[in-house]
């Protein structure tokens, strides 16, 4: 569900704009809070990277979701190919899920556009999303991550330690990180409670966050369990999750983002290699949470479904 409140910036040009929006995935009452733009190329060179950073910050959401035309000759309402990019208050990041679905659901409907399959050209490739019945559909690159070798461990070894402070050294069992988006894993014993794990105050350390020889490492931790109707990882509905999780990125602005897409590419084949399943049902269990059902493909890639609604739309003035 997209469930803005408004903020005003007052500039020069006017731009359709979704700010703060929330989107639901499938859970009725939560949700999460995006920002996106819509922005028309005969403008762009008015819109330089330097105040789309600026807006982003303005916002102070967890991304804020630039869509935008590629050809002077393209439309919202027809083309298939876009260019979008996502900001959060402090950096361009490569890749946002949730945004990508707040994008799509402006395109589709709002924007009123009839395709069934849109194309957004960014940071990370070519990125696909497909509008489906009563849901949309998002194409990821999968990130599979890799076991932490010790030279990297070494260097991280401050930030491993604080998060075994919070969670506790032995309930860690296994450690992997993702090469593409820099992502560190932390899978957490099956016995791990879901409410034990969204229990946990992480709140890393500024000395860590800003530590460059962490930050050219990492920067993003996940920590996952395996869900299970014993250690209470279920749906209002009383159906287990495959695995549950929480997401934190303070190193790129983010002390905890609610629901993340781009985490899911990296929990997606790394649960799969352990459950030998290629549909798998995902919880994330920040204090919005949001569930997510994701389909691993023979190509390396990996599709993430959600459910979105518009319900308030506005103008950003620039």
């Amino acid at each position: 569900m997209l469930l803005p409140s408004s903020r005003l910036v007052e500039i020069r040009r006017q731009y359709a704009c979704f700010p703060p929006n929330r989107y639901l995935i499938s859970i009725p009452c939560l949700g999460l809070p995006v920002a996106a733009v819509q922005l028309v190329d005969s403008v762009l060179q008015d819109l330089d990277d330097a105040t789309k950073q600026k807006i982003a910050a303005e916002m102070n959401l967890s991304e804020t979701a630039f869509v935008t035309c590629l050809h002077t000759t393209d439309s919202f309402d027809s083309s298939v190919t876009f260019r979008l990019r996502w900001f959060t208050p402090s950096v361009e990041v490569d890749l946002c899920g949730h945004a990508t679905l707040a994008a799509a659901t402006i395109l589709f409907f709002v924007s009123g556009n009839q395709n069934r399959m849109l194309h957004f050209e960014t940071r990370s490739g070519t990125l696909l999303a497909m509008h489906k019945e009563d849901s949309i559909a998002l194409g990821f690159p999968q990130d599979p991550p890799m076991p932490l070798d010790q030279w990297n461990r070494t260097k991280i070894k401050p930030l491993l330690d604080y998060l075994g402070e919070v969670v506790g050294e032995d309930s860690v069992i296994d450690i992997q990180l993702a090469p593409t988006s820099r992502k560190l894993l932390l899978r957490l014993r099956d016995n791990t409670s879901m409410p034990t794990l969204q229990g946990f105050r992480v709140d890393i350390p500024t000395s860590i966050v800003t530590s460059k020889s962490i930050t050219e490492i990492i920067r993003g931790v996940i920590l996952t369990v395996k869900g299970s109707v014993e250690n209470q990882a279920v749906d209002g509905e009383g159906v287990p999750y495959d695995f549950v999780s929480r997401y934190f990125a303070p190193f790129v602005g983010i002390p905890e983002d609610p629901v993340t897409g781009s985490a899911h590419t990296v929990l997606g084949p790394y649960w799969n290699n352990l459950q030998n399943k290629n549909t798998l049902y995902a919880f994330q269990c920040s204090s919005r949470g949001g569930s997510l059902q994701l389909t691993l493909q023979p190509n390396n890639r990996i599709e993430i479904t959600g459910h979105s609604r518009i319900v308030l739309r506005g103008v950003l003035e620039i």
